[in-house]
């Protein structure tokens, strides 16, 4: 007799499918379940049915899973080929049953198979990931602004070297964007590929949400030879008080740049818009320049501080030759894999002017969890503190040092988007 747990079908979704999928995603995140045509409409446009499992009791969608090709910026300005994985649930009623492993097994397996590097996700819940191999790899942060205090003088808004800042529509964003994205995700370790669909749903032209959409100020920074170096999305509150004194608070959707100068510039013109008293920075990274941007950085406080995008290596070797390394030095590494995806023991030589690793059977240097590896991978973790705080073992003294020396980074790394 099969058991309850056999009978539940695990497998792609097909083109009919969908609409119950899409319910099922909606019932999971908490949402009316309900699929109206716009819905299914958009999403039907870009699901890749091979690539969106499901799994099915009596005919019903239970549970969701998707993924998708993206590339993710190695330490270096590598990319390297990822499997994106997102719209992950399990309805209330069939938790504990195993589907999740179930459905990430078989992606994981495939994304092996098609010769991808590293999988990739933004956890809602930090304790689910990292019992399939996921370590969180990149952090991020947000502050807020108290501008009265920032000690900016207010009769000088205009960029002092020249530049300029223009405040531009949804059409130009969609125009200028996508190639200055990608002079910044080219050198910055931790970024993502954003395709069309990604403009087209950051500028209104596509809604993800029942919720009305609001139009955000843009503002682009141009240096004084006129090139693009960055771009400000923004939405404003409406705030008085009683006194009929404006107090209100800039949000900031997104703001990329490619230079400081272009980063100054725009925190400065978001501190000087008038009525504006307070800044909230959106998600950046956790060592933005935004605090010492302005004459008093406490004025900038910090207000969430958590993981963000998490990593699975699913190719030691061609991880590790992927990325550049600041220092020089060799150090084998036992990387334990319980979906034995990945595991195994590598010699890893590294310096400045490239890296090579491979199996080997050398006595092990650090044994640790290939979640732990992606931790380390780009560059924002140290081993000496995994090794503390026993997630890391020293088969040879100072071998965790040595992985310090070689993997982390001058400049954190930092995931702009989720997805």
């Amino acid at each position: 007799m099969t058991s309850r747990e056999d009978d539940l079908a695990v497998r792609p979704v097909t083109e009919p499918e969908i609409p119950d999928w899409i319910r099922a995603l909606n019932t999971g995140f908490l949402r009316t379940p309900t699929v109206d045509e716009a819905e299914l409409a958009d999403r039907s446009s870009y699901l890749d049915p091979s690539r969106t499992l499901a799994a099915f009791d009596n005919g019903r969608c239970v549970a969701t899973f998707r993924s998708f090709p993206q590339e993710l910026t190695a330490v270096g300005g590598t990319p390297v080929p990822a499997d994106a994985i997102t719209s992950v649930t399990v309805t209330a009623t069939h938790r504990r049953r195993g589907l999740l492993s179930r459905m990430m097994a078989q992606d994981l397996a495939a994304a092996k198979e098609r010769g991808d590097v590293v999988a990739t996700l933004i956890a809602a819940e930090y304790r689910i990931y990292g019992r399939y191999g996921f370590g969180p790899a990149t952090t991020a942060t947000q502050w807020e602004i108290d501008v009265q205090r920032a000690g900016l003088d207010p009769r000088r808004s205009a960029p002092e070297n020249g530049g300029r800042i223009d405040l531009v529509d949804g059409e130009d964003v969609r125009k200028l964007g996508p190639e200055l994205y990608e002079r910044l995700r080219r050198g910055q370790p931790g970024a993502i590929t954003r395709d069309d669909r990604w403009w087209q749903v950051h500028t209104g032209v596509l809604s993800l949400t029942r919720a009305p959409w609001t139009e955000p100020f843009y503002a682009v920074y141009r240096a004084p030879d006129g090139e693009v170096e960055g771009l400000a999305a923004y939405v404003c509150d409406d705030t008085w008080t009683d006194a009929k004194q404006p107090l209100d608070t800039a949000t900031v959707k997104g703001l990329i740049t490619t230079t400081p100068a272009a980063e100054r510039a725009l925190w400065h013109y978001l501190c000087s818009i008038d009525w504006v008293t307070k800044v909230k920075s959106g998600w950046r990274s956790p060592d933005d320049l935004l605090p010492h941007l302005l004459p008093d950085p406490r004025a900038a406080t910090i207000t969430t501080q958590a993981d963000w995008l998490w990593v699975r290596i699913l190719d030691v070797v061609r991880a590790m030759e992927a990325r550049s390394y600041e220092g020089e030095g060799t150090l084998v590494l036992e990387v334990t894999d319980g979906a034995g995806l990945a595991g195994g023991r590598y010699r890893l030589d590294a310096s400045a002017r490239g890296a090579s690793c491979t199996p080997t059977a050398e006595n092990a240097e650090l044994t640790l969890d290939v979640g732990e590896l992606a931790t380390l991978w780009l560059g924002d973790e140290s081993a000496v503190r995994l090794a503390a705080l026993g997630r890391v073992r020293e088969e040879r003294a100072g071998a965790a040092r040595v992985a310090d020396a070689l993997l982390r980074t001058s400049r954190r790394p930092w995931c702009p988007d989720i997805f």
